[in-house]
């Protein structure tokens, strides 16, 4: 039997036929359809999307790849009479990129694996489906923004839309929020006392979700200039609330004082005034990579920064290392002066970055907790990184010896990162950074 399964000529009706005669319904084959079965499936995604087991966006890509590309194709078919050879063939034609067909491939994959429990003793063809191999090539190429032309299109934007706008890119390259929790930010989110902002939740395709996109809440820690930008938007908002154009908590909002419904709001006016600038295109999300490449450049504990962006640190090092050991002098002073920390000591922001509003009654120019160039005074102060020159694991503990990513499960992916690492925290290089 270990061989016919091997082999894939297993059959359960022939191996054990009184189990398939007592449980499995007897039903003509002809009778159940892919279409069938796939608005089953979507029907069972929608109510665990109702309970909270199923994010929204996630139900709403298996619909659209089910409708769109395998319902004219195999709608209807009798389910079980799809092969795997067929249903290769319809994804082959496709001219997809790889990670679309992993997305598509991975969409039938569950709908048939929905199907086929109604089915034990029949072999599932989807399953046998494998998703495209995604190499390093194969990632988006990372560029990001230099602060000159970061402030030159904050500017513009706040030419084109007004200061709504600028407010929230700009307030999104000092902190290299995600789209999706920037616009679910409420007032209350922000604690200014302690300069932080708290993500908690994610608006995606317009639902709110009480959780983040990695499942994990976050207190991400303010440079001076995200202040400056949030205390200035802050101040005009108020007056707005004064005079009844304001009747929500959401932080950032739209040209009519709306919050903002999505993430495609800020996409299309982004869109339209960086295609008018003499600079590179760029998409939104790239403002997120500018704010890591940014911290990492000025010399700022690797963990810290994949805290406060919720990354993984071996993800962000391996991403972001070429830019890190290249960075110039020159450019890191640039970003001092951009984030309102020079030689620690904050200064006024650029004035066309921060909404015309009624100046504030507190000071907006203020130091945050801890030093925001190395990590000092913050929940990092006692980390501290190890490379171990004798061994090729990424030893990082605490001032209590705790381990943080030397266990078993993650260590083949810290000997990976600590190559990366080493390069990251060694003396700085000559060589020049890349040309885009």
């Amino acid at each position: 039997m270990n061989a016919r399964i091997a082999a894939g000529t297993f059959r359960l009706a022939e191996e054990f036929s009184d189990y398939v005669r007592r449980h499995v319904k007897e039903m003509p084959l002809a009778l159940t359809f892919c279409d069938e079965v796939f608005d089953a499936f979507l029907a069972h995604e929608t109510a665990r999307v109702a309970r909270g087991d199923l994010a929204h966006s996630t139900l709403e890509s298996h619909r659209q790849i089910l409708n769109y590309t395998w319902r004219p194709a195999l709608g209807d078919r009798p389910f079980l009479s799809a092969r795997y050879s067929q249903l290769q063939q319809i994804a082959d034609a496709q001219a997809w990129s790889k990670k679309t067909y992993n997305n598509a491939v991975s969409a039938l994959r569950r709908a048939f694996a929905f199907g086929f429990k109604d089915h034990p003793e029949a072999r599932d063809p989807a399953a046998m489906m494998r998703g495209a191999r995604i190499g390093k090539k194969d990632r988006p190429h990372l560029d990001p923004f230099s602060v000159q032309d970061a402030e030159a299109l904050v500017a513009a934007l706040h030419r084109d839309w007004g200061a709504a706008q600028a407010n929230y890119d700009a307030f999104r390259f000092f902190t290299g929020l995600r789209p999706s929790e920037q616009i679910a930010l409420v007032v209350s989110d922000y604690d200014h006392a302690n300069g932080v902002v708290s993500i908690t939740k994610a608006r995606v395709q317009g639902f709110q979700r009480d959780v983040t996109k990695t499942g994990e809440d976050r207190r991400v820690e303010l440079c001076p200039r995200a202040i400056a930008i949030l205390e200035s938007h802050l101040a005009w908002r108020a007056s707005l609330v004064r005079q009844g154009q304001i009747d929500h908590d959401a932080l950032f909002f739209t040209h009519d004082f709306q919050p903002i419904p999505d993430a495609k709001y800020p996409f299309e006016r982004w869109h339209k005034t960086l295609n008018r600038l003499p600079l590179r295109y760029r998409k939104p999300y790239t403002a997120r990579h500018t704010s890591v490449s940014w911290n990492l450049m000025l010399g700022r504990n690797p963990l810290w920064v994949a805290k406060q962006h919720g990354h993984r640190i071996a993800t962000m090092l391996s991403v972001y290392a070429a830019w890190v050991e290249g960075a110039r002098e020159c450019d890191i002073a640039a970003i001092r002066r951009a984030m309102g920390c020079e030689r620690g000591v904050p200064t006024s922001p650029s004035p066309t970055v921060v909404a015309s509003a009624p100046a504030p009654t507190t000071p907006i120019s203020r130091p945050v907790p801890g030093n925001f160039l190395t990590g000092a005074g913050t929940e990092f102060e006692r980390l501290t990184i190890r490379i171990r020159v004798d061994t090729s694991s990424l030893d990082v503990s605490d001032s209590k010896g705790e381990s943080r990513l030397g266990s078993s499960p993650h260590r083949r992916r810290s000997q990976n990162a600590n190559a990366l690492l080493a390069k990251t925290l060694a003396a700085p290089s000559h060589r020049k950074r890349p040309d885009h």
